[in-house]
């Protein structure tokens, strides 16, 4: 049994096919079948785009914000406590030192 592939759309891709029925006057059908883009697909795209039009593609590695914001600081929460478990560790040996 074959698993069937995901197709990836670069974000000028997505721009170009919303436009196509923002500005062209295509319907959502129509841009789907020229396209070979499936109906419900181009349909969020469309919704994605008009919401926010800055954020709606961030692409590959790109996240919003907010997004980008989280996942810096989980890292720096992680660097600070592997540093937290370090440091106890020297305290404990050097504690032993001392008797």
């Amino acid at each position: 049994m074959s698993a069937k592939k995901r197709k990836r759309y670069s974000p000028e891709f997505k721009i170009e096919a919303v436009k196509l029925i923002t500005e062209k006057g295509y319907s959502i059908a129509d841009a789907s079948r020229s396209l070979g883009v499936e109906y419900s697909v181009l349909r969020r795209w469309k919704k994605q785009f008009t919401s926010d039009p800055e954020r709606a593609f961030p692409g590959r590695g790109r996240l919003a914000a907010p997004d980008d914001e989280l996942r810096r600081l989980r890292r720096e929460l992680d660097r600070v406590k592997e540093e937290r478990d370090i440091l106890k560790k020297a305290l404990a040996y050097f504690a032993e030192d001392q008797k």
